[in-house]
């Protein structure tokens, strides 16, 4: 019976030290991946002097350049001119609202 005992003993502190090991064991974390730098805001200054031209001959000249300033936020374009000329930013003239019409004046 003290065999059993001291065998049993035996068997529990070498468990126990493999245990204490594992947990003082040195955790490996992998580098962070880089992400990728966004990109370079659009100053308002430059979206702001786009859309005065861009809403000059508007009726609702404030709603113009509201809308207008949020598409060339998000475009970083605007198109010349007045009205028209759309196809010169594929994004200012492919946004459309939750009616499906277009966002962009």
């Amino acid at each position: 019976m003290k065999l059993l005992f001291a065998a049993l003993l035996l068997v529990s502190l070498v468990l126990s030290s493999s245990f204490v090991q594992l947990s003082f064991a040195k955790r490996v974390v992998p580098p962070p991946t880089p992400t990728p730098a966004a990109p370079a805001p659009v100053p308002p200054s430059f979206c702001d002097s786009k859309c005065e031209v861009r809403c000059s001959k508007a009726g609702v000249s404030d709603r113009c350049v509201k809308y207008c300033g949020i598409c060339c936020r998000d475009c970083k374009c605007v198109p010349s001119g007045t009205y028209g000329n759309k196809s010169e930013c594929p994004c200012y003239r492919d946004k459309l609202n939750s009616k499906g019409k277009p966002k962009c004046p």
